[in-house]
Order: C-alpha cells, then sequence, then structure tokens
C-alpha cells in the first residue's frame, strides 16, 4: 500500500508539473484587450483600425496606434455582412486591411484532437506505470524463497589472508589443511581422504571466527558466501528450507567455494525444543540444512563454515561426522597474540613513539581483538579531538578504561562527604588487594565517576591466568569487601556505593561453592543444572539437583567464605590504618593515582611464586574460570 500511494504521489506531481509548464508558455505572450463587434465598427468607422485578422470565428485587430486588440464575428454570418449591419460602409472597409488566415494541421489537431488524446495518454501511462509495479512485486514474490547471501568473490577489495590474522595459532594450522583441500583436492582423494563437509568455528564474541573464514577463502583463492543463520527464517513455513537449497545450489556452481553461515545457532538450535512442535519453520530449515550437508558429492569441492559462540544449544545431527567434521576453537588471545594484533590495527594509525604496545597489551588482559581494534579507534577518536597529529600513549592507557567502565563524568560532581567515602572505599580496595600474597597488582586507584561507578580501583595479572586456585577466589573476595569494611571501620555506617561489590562477592562465593567443587564441607562436587530456555532470551532455568539440607548447607557455606574473606579485609585495614588514611588523603587531593604513585606510598607489593601458594595452602585445587566471573 505505501509503494501505491507514493507511485499515485509521483503521478500528481508530473501532472501538476506538465500543466504549469503549459500555463507558463501560454502566460508569456501579452494578452490583447477584448472588443465586442460593435466597438470594432465604431473604431473602423473612425479610421483607427488598420488590419484586421480573420481566424475561423477569431478576430485579431492591429489599430493605428499599433496596439493589438480581439474580438470574436457570430457564427454563421461573414465579418463583412456583420460589419455592414452595423452600419460600416463599403469606402470604411477599403481603408481597412482584412486578411483571412487558413488553419494549420497543427492548430487544427491541438484544437480538436489534442484535447481529447491528451487525457487518454496520461490514463494510459498510469494504467503501464502500475502494471510494471505489479509485475514487479510478482517478481519479488516469486524470488521470496531465493537466498540472500553475499558473495566476496564479485568485489575488488582485498582479499583477507592469515598474515592479516595475528595470534590464533592452533586455528590456523587446523584451517591451513582446509586452505590445501580446496585448491589440491587431487591430492587427498587420491589416498582415499573425503574432503571435510563443514567446519564449525566456535569462540566468544570477537575473537576473530569471521575474520578467520574470510582468510580461509582468500588463502584458497575461492569464492567466498556469507550469509546470517537468522536470514534463513522467516514467518512462512518453508521459506527458509527454500533459501537453504538455493545458496547450496548457486555453491555448487561455483565450487570449489566456502559457504560461510554466521551465528548458526539461530537456526541451528536443538529440535524439539520449540512451542510449534517439530513442523515450525525453524526446525524445517534445520532440517534442510542436514541434508545438504550430508548431500554433498565427494567431488563437489565446497565446504561450509559456520560460527557460533553457543555450541552447547546446537542440535546433535548438526555436529556429528558427515557433517560438521571439524570444530575450531578460538580462545581470547594471551598477551603477545594481544601484542600482534595491535600491530595489525595500529598500521593505518599514526602513533607516537611514546607508544608502547607491550605495554598495552599487558593492561588488556581478556580482551578479544574486536575490542583491541575498538580500543585503537578510541584512542585515535580521543587524540582527534585534542586536535593532535599523532596518538599518545595516555591516549589509549585512557581509552582502556573507557571500555572497560564507561567515559569520565567529571560533571558528575560529588559533595565534600562523598568524597571522602568514596576515597576511603577505593582506598580500602586497594590497600587490601596490595597487602594479600595472591592477589594482582594494584594499576590505579581513581575517585573520577565513569560510567555508573563513583570511583574505581583497576588491578591487573603480571602473566595470563587460565586457572584460578581457591586462595586466589578467597583473596579476591577480601578484596571485594574491602570497601564495605572501609565503610564500615571509618565512618560507622554503610552507604550504597558498595552494592555492586556485594553482587559480585555473592556471585563468585556461590559459583566456588556449587560449580568449582570448592568447598570443604560439601566436598568435590557441583550443584545445580543450569539450563537455557531457548524462548525466554536469557532467563536461566536451574533444576535441583539437592535436597532442602543440602540447600541450606551450601548457603551456610556461603555465608562462612564471606565472612571469613571480610575478617580477612577488616584485619588488614585495622592493621594498616595510617596507610589507608594516607591513600585516602593522596585521593581527595589528587584524585587519580597511578602504580608508582600508590606503590610510593605503600611499598612494592611482594611476590609469591605458585610452588609457595600451593604449599602454604596445603591445597592443590585449581578451576578454570570464565571471563565474567574472575575479578
Amino acid at each position: 500500500m505505501k509503494q501505491l500511494f507514493k507511485n499515485i504521489l509521483i503521478f500528481i506531481v508530473v501532472l501538476f508539473v506538465i500543466t504549469s509548464i503549459f500555463s507558463y508558455f501560454t502566460g508569456q505572450e501579452d494578452a490583447p484587450q477584448d472588443m465586442s463587434l460593435s466597438q470594432l465598427a465604431i473604431a473602423i468607422q473612425e479610421g483607427r483600425v488598420t488590419e484586421i485578422v480573420v481566424d475561423d470565428l477569431n478576430l485579431e485587430i492591429t489599430l493605428t496606434d499599433e496596439t493589438k486588440a480581439r474580438s470574436r464575428k457570430e457564427l454563421g454570418s461573414s465579418l463583412i455582412e456583420g460589419l455592414t449591419g452595423l452600419g460600416v460602409t463599403a469606402e470604411q472597409l477599403r481603408a481597412t486591411t482584412v486578411t483571412v488566415k487558413r488553419p494549420s494541421q497543427i492548430s487544427v489537431i491541438s484544437t480538436n484532437v489534442l484535447p481529447f488524446l491528451l487525457p487518454l495518454l496520461i490514463i494510459g501511462f498510469f494504467i503501464f506505470f502500475m502494471a510494471r509495479q505489479v509485475q514487479g512485486f510478482n517478481q519479488k514474490a516469486m524470488s521470496f524463497g531465493q537466498s540472500q547471501q553475499k558473495d566476496d568473490s564479485k568485489n575488488e577489495r582485498p582479499k583477507v589472508t592469515f598474515k592479516d590474522v595475528a595470534g590464533a595459532k592452533e586455528a590456523k594450522q587446523e584451517l591451513q589443511e582446509i586452505v590445501e583441500f580446496l585448491k589440491f583436492p587431487k591430492k587427498f582423494t587420491d589416498l582415499g581422504a573425503k574432503i571435510p563437509k563443514g567446519v564449525l568455528l566456535v569462540g566468544g564474541p570477537g575473537t576473530g571466527k569471521t575474520l578467520l573464514a574470510k582468510a580461509v577463502s582468500g588463502e584458497a583463492g575461492v569464492p567466498f558466501i556469507h550469509i546470517s543463520g537468522s536470514e534463513f527464517v522467516e514467518m512462512f513455513v518453508g521459506v527458509g528450507a527454500s533459501r537453504v537449497r538455493s545458496l547450496f545450489q548457486k555453491a555448487k556452481k561455483q565450487a570449489p567455494a566456502i559457504i560461510f553461515v554466521d551465528e548458526i545457532d539461530a537456526v541451528g538450535r536443538r529440535r524439539g525444543t520449540g512451542l510449534g512442535g517439530s513442523h515450525d519453520e525453524r526446525e524445517q530449515t534445520l532440517n534442510q540444512i542436514l541434508v545438504e550437508l550430508d548431500g554433498f558429492d565427494t567431488d563437489t569441492n565446497v565446504i561450509v563454515m559456520a560460527a557460533t559462540n553457543r555450541p552447547d544449544v546446537l542440535d546433535p545431527a548438526l555436529l556429528r561426522p558427515g557433517r560438521f567434521d571439524r570444530r575450531v576453537t578460538l580462545d581470547s588471545p594471551d598477551i603477545s597474540d594481544r601484542e600482534a594484533i595491535l600491530k595489525i590495527h595500529a598500521k593505518e594509525k599514526p602513533l607516537s613513539d611514546s607508544v608502547d604496545l607491550s605495554n598495552i597489551a599487558a593492561r588488556t588482559p581478556g580482551f578479544s581483538g574486536a575490542d583491541l581494534a575498538n580500543l585503537l579507534n578510541e584512542a585515535a577518536i580521543l587524540a582527534a579531538r585534542k586536535n593532535q597529529k599523532k596518538i599518545e600513549q595516555i591516549d589509549i592507557l585512557t581509552s582502556i578504561e573507557k571500555v572497560m567502565l564507561g567515559p569520565e563524568r567529571r560533571s558528575h560532581m560529588l559533595s565534600d562527604r562523598e568524597k571522602e567515602v568514596t576515597a576511603y572505599h577505593e582506598a580500602g580496595h586497594a590497600l587490601v588487594a596490595h597487602m594479600l600474597p595472591h592477589t594482582d597488582p594494584v594499576q590505579k586507584v581513581s575517585i573520577i565517576s565513569r560510567g555508573s561507578a563513583a570511583g574505581y580501583m583497576i588491578k591487573l595479572p603480571e602473566v595470563d591466568k587460565h586457572m584460578h586456585t581457591r586462595s586466589e577466589f578467597i583473596e579476591d573476595l577480601s578484596v571485594a569487601l574491602a570497601g564495605h569494611a572501609t565503610e564500615s571501620t571509618v565512618f560507622g555506617e554503610i552507604a550504597t556505593g558498595a552494592s555492586s561489590d556485594l553482587r559480585h562477592v555473592t556471585e563468585l562465593a556461590r559459583r566456588i561453592v556449587t560449580d568449582y567443587g570448592m568447598s570443604e564441607k560439601l566436598g568435590p562436587r557441583t550443584f545445580g543444572q543450569k539450563e537455557e530456555m531457548v524462548f525466554l532470551g536469557k532467563e536461566i532455568h536451574e533444576q535441583r539437583d539437592y535436597s532442602e539440607s543440602t540447600a541450606q548447607k551450601i548457603d551456610a557455606e556461603i555465608d562462612a567464605i564471606i565472612s571469613k574473606a571480610y575478617k580477612v579485609a577488616e584485619s588488614i585495614l585495622n592493621k594498616h590504618r595510617d596507610k589507608l588514611d594516607l591513600i585516602a588523603s593522596k585521593l581527595i587531593e589528587k584524585e587519580t593515582l597511578e602504580k608508582e604513585e600508590f606503590e610510593a606510598l605503600v611499598g612494592k607489593k611482594e611476590k609469591v611464586s605458585h610452588k609457595s601458594v600451593m604449599v602454604s595452602k596445603g591445597t592443590n585445587e585449581t578451576a578454570d574460570v570464565a571471563r565474567d566471573a574472575s575479578a
């Protein structure tokens, strides 16, 4: 309907323009004065008329003063008869030149034919225009089931290769075999090896799954056909399956080629969990993908690559051998990989000589490749805002905090009392983190508001950690509780600033007990099975596999762990109250303390080796920790 209204509006505008043009040209001539036939007769008698041009019934009159006039003669009688009847003599008529103008073909057509033909032409043009629109709608309807894939082989932009992908050494080595399959398939088929049907790239957001898929295409020199998993699914049942068939048919015509399906979990979720039973659109689309994958011939040379960060929700039939034969896992880059990624993204950015990318890599643990690209982009924006010609080290360091915590809010003014409470709160975090042996070194303490935080303390590991011990977790709890304990110790009451710390403490303590099996009383086991409800977004359903009495023990153990960590923080704060006051006063004065300034107040942090940690605690319990759970 919107398109129809648009077409009608265009038609009206065109008609208005044509009418305006005709009106413009017809209005250009000076309109002569009108004169009745009796007035013409009087003018002839007075000798004021020099010429009369007869054009059918119209009379074009030229007076002696060279002015123009117009009149009309009577129908059915000649001009001479009409003027004679009004008293004009023959002698008076001889003094006036009378010319009879013969009508031309164009004037006959414009006068008699065009008034009837022009409306017919306009109506015919309108009907033709509407018919073309209907034909276009029919073509769109017929192509509704065609896939909307994009083919990078037709683009002239430079190809991405493995040289453009920093880090991910094992992933690139695994994918190098796929490149060999595509470039030299006979080398493998002669030995009876079958070309892999599919490769599943698994990794967190921003780890480079799409970039690696493009690099495989660039290395092999084959077409790269990419599409999102959500583009298969429509409200009409059968459209997704039709698009899958269309996609694979087009890929086979361009073989050897790579089909890349981004976010395949949008269409490849486990079947049998939908509200529409086994016949809904998403499941039919998945069934068609399974058929196409398993129906490939060995000589088609088409490989399907897919990316997801939720492999746990994919249908088992999608992951079996013969469909997605390879699974390539991409982790967050380590410190050397982060430095290499920074160098790639810094190629087109003018960096100052003061920029140390190795230092930046050390200060960005847990950052993905996309995070690092965003970091340098934010630094470039900040440098441009300052009218600088090059990006300085301080710009990148400031951007790290912006990416992690949000932009500075210097307009968020705190009262003197709130500023003092915030200074002591952050000083408590920093002091406890510095004094405990297994925590990461403090890098910066600030009471400048960023994001939703009134202040912040940053501590970063000296080396990348992939495992955490129970001792590290307990000390992290003490650091998180230090702000709350400081407010209670110094001011005798608690403010609302510690709410986010308490949420983190409660979550981490529960995971220590229920997920990591680090409880001394409940033993090495997990509690509860968490499942994501597919149609409820992020809502998590926990299935209890323990009794109510065990639930009470879990709560009691969580309380005991938190209470123990709180007492440790409280004892450190009481023991080093003079240092706490010194740090807080400096924060009130300067608002921000860097690592060197902080250590000048409290001394260097003592380093504890991993071996001494294990001996002092008498345990060798470790656990894999997700990025969002690490403190």
